[in-house]
């Protein structure tokens, strides 16, 4: 019934309902006791006052019962905004296991996106109704921030990080894509649209588009021109790490300490590669930063998930 208000935007995602259900509740929490305090200082200094100066108000000497209650009832509320919003914020970050996931560089003032199948856009985002999508997102400059309030998603997007948000569409449309971080004179101009389609119309799309290569073929591609697969084995007996299957388990490190090769890991290793050494292995990897830009990171990325399934075809 709040969709015809002007400050609302419409409900098109399968979490705005419950992000707008979380956010009139702590408006209606907040109004009434603004309402309440402000009555009972009104009522309270117009009823107690005091009428004349020789007049001496009888010494109060408190309620257990009462200030039981003005504990008990804040305490109460906070707990459940509390068990609210953290049940609604792990939900925003675990993304479903069958979602599409699509890789996003922002800059200075444009949005590029590129799909697993090597689809490229520029300020434009095509996605099928009723599937999940994952956004894993970066800068080439300064700090932005990807929102679309229409789905109620909005996450910074950071230099030399990676940064996820997920979200699912439930009604075919054009939704408008902003920036909600300050990032330089043109910042109001760094926009765009999010078209939901339904999935036929969707795979006509991807048809129609002839991407060419995949992201993890090109990711493929930019590999073997590094030479990477010269200390990288598959089979493990390279003088670096085996690639295949690393990605999402836990990696011994040379200190002791154990990390999860996800996606900020793969990052660093590729641009740093001595800050994070894996144990039984000589710090003779170089640096390829300055040598790949953040749309070959993510291919490179993009190859090394691939590994994953390679792992699992050898199991079979």
């Amino acid at each position: 019934m709040f969709q015809g208000m002007r400050f609302l935007p419409e409900q098109a995602s399968t979490v705005a309902s419950k992000v707008d259900a979380l956010f009139f509740f702590l408006v209606g929490v907040t109004v009434f006791f603004s309402t309440l305090i402000f009555a009972c200082v009104i009522v309270f200094a117009l009823r107690y006052r005091r009428r004349s100066e020789a007049e001496r108000p009888a010494a109060i000497h408190g309620s257990t019962l009462l200030e039981i209650i003005w504990s008990v009832i804040p305490l109460a509320i906070a707990l459940t905004i509390f068990a609210w919003g953290a049940t609604l914020y792990i939900h925003l970050t675990r993304p479903p296991q069958s979602s599409i996931e699509i890789f996003v560089v922002a800059r200075q003032w444009m949005w590029k996106f590129q799909h697993p199948g090597g689809q490229r856009e520029l300020n434009e985002l095509h996605i099928p109704v009723g599937r999940p999508v994952k956004v894993t997102m970066t800068s080439e400059d300064v700090i932005h921030s990807f929102f679309v309030p229409a789905f109620r998603v909005k996450m910074d997007v950071l230099p030399g990080k990676y940064t996820t948000a997920w979200f699912e569409a439930v009604k075919p449309g054009q939704y408008h894509l902003f920036c909600a971080e300050y990032c330089g004179t043109s910042h109001s101009q760094m926009g765009g649209w999010v078209h939901v389609m339904e999935p036929a119309e969707y795979e006509r799309w991807l048809a129609g588009d002839k991407p060419g290569e995949s992201m993890a073929a090109a990711g493929e591609r930019l590999y073997q021109r590094l030479g990477c697969q010269a200390c990288h084995l598959k089979e493990g007996s390279g003088r670096a790490p085996s690639l295949v299957g690393i990605y999402g388990k836990p990696v011994q490190l040379a200190t002791g300490q154990k990390v999860i090769a996800d996606d900020g890991y793969v990052r660093e290793s590729i641009l740093n590669p001595q800050a994070k050494l894996v144990t039984g292995y000589p710090p003779i990897m170089p640096t390829f930063k300055g040598l790949v830009n953040e749309e070959q990171l993510t291919q490179l990325l993009a190859y090394i998930k691939s590994l994953r399934l390679e792992e699992k075809a050898q199991a079979q």
